[in-house]
């Protein structure tokens, strides 16, 4: 015999059509067989009407008592402790420097590329999928798994590549002083087994790989690591988008939610990528990191 609040579930998925009195008649008589905890939830759902709506959201409210402790137990300790630090590692507070770069967006301002949230929102799209941000998730996420296969050769690999591919002086500064600070940081305040050790493999440490290191060395899923670490490097890019324009918080905020479709299809794709499949067609972005060392007024460093 089906567990009875399953049992329940399918009767009320049976009866959507029928008048709330029948459907409720039904239930006080199953109820008789079920926990209080289920009980309690078939009270709740009889003051409500019998749309197919509302019933399709209370079949996963009855479970008992057990099922929902083996629900929440299935946040293990250690994803809770990862997404705390996915969170910390890449919030604005976390002092790396990020707000004193552009990415060049500095120069497309002031060259007339970027001026409304529109023309913000297409630059930072193009530099999501087809420059620096695919080409950092990339390495992101080939050193993580270089550091949880314990595959030091690869790391280093990955590591020259990455720092290889910056093309202009002053984003060379950006990624290689952040990806600095970050380590610093870490390993101040959440250092962990190996992480030193481990760090002494790289030359030369860029960002993206700083945060691949880390994420991967205290235990750190990928798949969320690398959504947040899109997420704030898109963020830092509009943060100083919104200070040049500039913009206002509403429609910075526009420009942050129209791209969360492509800063989740960029970590897609970048999760299935080889080395191989690494490259940039932003030519205009990265001729405006170069134009930026000799612009006349600035604010920012890149």
């Amino acid at each position: 015999m089906p567990n009875p609040a399953m049992y329940m579930a399918m009767m009320i998925m049976t009866t959507t059509a029928i008048t709330t009195t029948v459907t409720i008649i039904i239930m006080v008589t199953a109820a008789t067989i079920m926990p209080m905890t289920t009980r309690m939830t078939i009270i709740m759902y009889m003051t409500s009407t019998a749309a197919t709506t509302n019933i399709i959201m209370a079949i996963p409210m009855l479970m008992t008592t057990s099922e929902r402790t083996r629900s929440l137990e299935a946040m293990t300790e250690l994803d809770s402790a990862g997404l705390y630090r996915v969170l910390t590692w890449l919030s604005p507070a976390f002092p790396v420097g990020g707000f004193s770069y552009s990415g060049g967006i500095e120069w497309a301002v002031e060259a007339g590329d970027i001026s409304d949230a529109a023309s913000l929102r297409g630059w930072l799209s193009v530099m999501l999928t087809d420059g620096s941000g695919f080409c950092d998730a990339v390495f992101l996420a080939h050193v993580h798994r270089a550091v949880e296969l314990g595959d030091m050769e690869a790391l280093r690999r990955t590591a020259e590549l990455a720092a290889a591919f910056v093309p202009s002086r002053e984003r060379q500064l950006e990624t290689t002083a952040q990806g600095r600070a970050f380590i610093e940081i870490v390993r101040s305040a959440w250092n962990c087994d190996g992480l030193d050790q481990t760090v002494a493999q790289c030359e030369t440490v860029v960002y993206p790989v700083a945060v691949g290191l880390v994420g991967a060395a205290h235990g750190v899923s990928l798949v969320p690591l690398l959504h947040g670490f899109l997420h704030a490097l898109t963020s830092n890019w509009i943060s100083a988008g919104s200070r040049l324009v500039p913009l206002g918080q509403t429609d910075s905020q526009r420009v942050l939610g129209a791209l969360e479709p492509i800063v989740a299809a960029t970590a897609e794709r970048a999760l299935r990528a080889s080395l191989d499949e690494i490259g940039s067609s932003t030519f205009r972005a990265d001729l405006a990191s170069l134009r930026h060392e000799t612009q006349y007024t600035r604010l920012f460093r890149s």
